[in-house]
């Protein structure tokens, strides 16, 4: 029996597929779905194409179908061919330096071609009278044995903000997660893989969401730890809700203030001075718009125009109006001052990565880079060209979620990315890695693809957004080599064919997540057959820690929120999840029965601990033994995302017995008395 017939591409549809837009996706039961036109049209128009009439389908293809000239930015693997389309092998071709090498060209059915440097970073090609910027990616990105010397390394996941220390005001500081890494490396873990450190709103602290940042760029300020630069200048602690959580609102505006107050009185600590005028000098354009931002975001609501910039008057929404320049002569003190508080937390974060690698870690720090950006924050303001305009980021619809998922976050352009060399991107991996020995691409299927959803529409009415993904992992894999860290991609959800596999050939970590590792009949795999080059974990911040899991947590918050009773199929469901998860643990020797909550936190943690991946990275609620988790998806205020805090300081949680006894279980695992595999 023959396959029906696709229909042919209706014109939209070609100009659609022209321009990197899917016209159909596959949901979770592969079944394949066509993308309406009218979704086509929204997306289109939004990408700067627009296709209203048959004339303007026709415009915008013959301008994507124009031949195009040769890139400003090219990727390629060291010592491999590179194509230089539309070049004929006659063109003088040069690469630059401190003494220019002629490059020598072999035909090719596109242009020529030439092999690549074997030195990875980047260099300048010179075409005839065109410059070309060549970056060469690596072989491979840094792998964790060779920053840590082991062939299997662990590591603890941490939400700095839920961090405890004596005088941090309410909110956990990176001076706490420097304390931390110290006590961990004393167990022989390497790594302590952080929340997003991106700056958030210091005028709207009720934004507080680590994934929704107004920056990638720069950091967030409240996680700052002064007692290192200002000693005897604490901040007492400030009380906590009624709950015992995170009172974002209160504890902000303490905790600004009192680093206001430092500001105010810098003079007083002339080493810590020097150190800011010095930074002030050459702080980099993106911080120091960044630090304007949000001088003219506080004084935009301070005068009832709100916190979204794209609804204040029309000269304050452009950077480089001259509107906002006199704003900025106008309150040079507010500027500066934010300016101080990004130096305070650049300065706080090389600490605590100094102090993580002094005290053994061979990887430290590893930084989260969330997939999009708050469209009414610093950077969309900033950079409105680099990001997609009039679109949010999402996923469509799958088993979880019928309706689909729109994040209400931007993304960077594709068009953005070929205009501005690839800019963008690097900007932001950059800051990540600025003092981190590791980087977590957050929703790494999104250099492959992003589900783009029109302002106004449904989480279902959107369509997939291609990207360039080869040139995108070229670029991390550069970008880890030259800082020397390693690199890890979420690449959890309906993954695209092939990703995982381009993946581990850059060197570039998958996750593999304990609930996740399951066979077709619902047993989990066993840990030895797991992905090597990934990092295993037990949860994620999004999903219910084991305790949880076991005691059915995250089921009765759901049925809280929706105000009905947990259903009994989901009941059934877990009965067997746990059966399968103790089923595992008997095969493997781990534990012949499971009979509470903490004995399926040890068992998981020994499971990911004896997998066959590089790295294994315990969250910090499993290692507790919590049974709550940090967020709960499809949530905003139902559940208490984001501000929990943990009940006592690094050093007396983990000198409990239990987590002693889980920890050294990692360490004979996986740390100095480890068998190398």
């Amino acid at each position: 029996m023959t396959a029906p017939r696709r229909p042919a591409p209706s014109p939209i549809e070609t100009l659609a597929q022209a321009a990197g837009v899917s016209i159909q996706w596959a949901d979770a039961f592969e079944r394949p779905h066509r993308v309406p036109p009218e979704t086509l049209e929204r997306v289109l128009t939004a990408l700067g194409h627009p296709c209203g009439t048959a004339a303007d389908i026709a415009r915008a293809l013959a301008a994507l179908q124009a031949p195009p000239g040769l890139p400003g930015l090219m990727t390629a693997d060291a010592g491999r061919e590179v194509v230089l389309p539309g070049i004929v092998p006659s063109v003088p071709v040069e690469l630059e330096g401190e003494t220019p090498r002629r490059l020598i060209l072999r035909p090719h059915r596109e242009g020529s071609v030439f092999t690549a440097p074997k030195t990875p970073g980047y260099h300048v090609l010179r075409i005839g009278s065109q410059s070309v910027r060549l970056a060469v990616a690596p072989h491979s990105a840094p792998s964790v044995a060779e920053r840590t010397g082991r062939a299997r390394a662990f590591g603890v996941a941490a939400q700095v903000y839920g961090l405890r220390e004596a005088g941090d005001g309410g909110i956990g500081h990176l001076g706490a997660v420097a304390a931390l890494a110290e006590r961990l490396a004393g167990f022989g873990a390497h790594a302590v893989a952080l929340s997003p450190l991106h700056a958030l709103f210091s005028a709207a602290p009720e934004r507080f969401s680590p994934y929704a940042p107004s920056s990638r760029l720069a950091l967030n300020p409240l996680l700052a730890d002064t007692a290192a630069l200002f000693p005897g200048r604490g901040i007492e602690d400030a009380p906590e809700d009624e709950d015992g959580f995170i009172d974002w609102p209160r504890a902000a505006r303490r905790k600004l203030a009192h680093l206001r107050r430092l500001f105010d009185t810098l003079d007083t600590f002339p080493d810590t001075a020097a150190g800011f005028a010095a930074f002030a000098a050459q702080p980099g354009d993106d911080l120091a718009r960044h630090a304007l931002f949000e001088a003219l975001h506080a004084a935009m609501m301070a005068e009832g125009h709100g916190p979204d910039w794209r609804r204040w008057p029309a000269p304050l929404r452009d950077p480089d109006d001259p509107a906002v320049a006199e704003f900025a002569s106008a309150r040079v003190e507010e500027v500066r001052f934010h300016l101080f508080l990004q130096w305070l937390a650049g300065r706080s974060l090389a600490d605590a990565q100094a102090r993580a690698r002094a005290a053994g870690m061979g990887i430290g720090l590893i930084a989260d880079l969330a997939v999009g950006l708050d469209p009414a924050g610093g950077q969309a303001w900033s950079r409105p060209g680099d990001l997609l305009a009039g679109l949010a980021i999402g996923a469509p619809p799958d088993l979880i979620n019928i309706a689909g998922q729109n994040w209400g976050l931007t993304a960077i352009s594709p068009t953005a990315l070929a205009a501005l060399n690839f800019e963008p991107f690097l900007a932001a991996i950059r800051a990540a890695l600025r003092h981190a020995g590791g980087v977590r691409i957050d929703h790494i299927l999104g250099l492959r693809r992003l589900w783009l959803v029109p302002d106004g529409a449904g989480a279902g009415e959107g369509a997939y957004l291609t990207y360039p993904l080869e040139d995108l992992l070229r670029l991390v894999a550069i970008e880890a080599h030259a800082h020397g860290a390693i690199a890890i991609g979420e690449d959890l959800g309906t993954v695209p064919e092939g990703l995982r596999e381009e993946m581990s050939a850059r060197g570039i970590l998958g996750m593999r997540v304990l609930p996740f590792e399951r066979h077709a009949d619902g047993g989990f795999l066993p840990p030895q057959e797991w992905q090597r080059e990934a990092a295993a974990m037990t949860s994620t911040h999004d999903l219910p820690t084991i305790a949880g899991w076991w005691a059915g947590r995250d089921l009765h918050w759901r049925a809280r929120i929706a105000a009905c009773d947990v259903a009994a199929e989901a009941l059934t469901a877990r009965d067997g999840e746990r059966a399968a998860l103790a089923a595992a643990a008997a095969e493997t020797g781990i534990a012949p029965t499971l009979d509470d909550a903490d004995d399926a936190v040890d068992a998981a943690i020994a499971y990911v601990a004896q997998s066959a991946c590089d790295l294994a990275i315990i969250p910090l609620e499993d290692l507790l033994g919590l049974d709550e988790s940090p967020n709960l998806p499809g949530t905003v205020d139902e559940h208490p995302n984001w501000r929990r805090r943990m009940a006592a300081p690094a050093g007396d949680l983990l000198a409990a017995p239990k987590v002693k006894a889980r920890l050294s279980l990692l360490q004979l695992t996986r740390g100095e008395g480890a068998a190398e595999q």
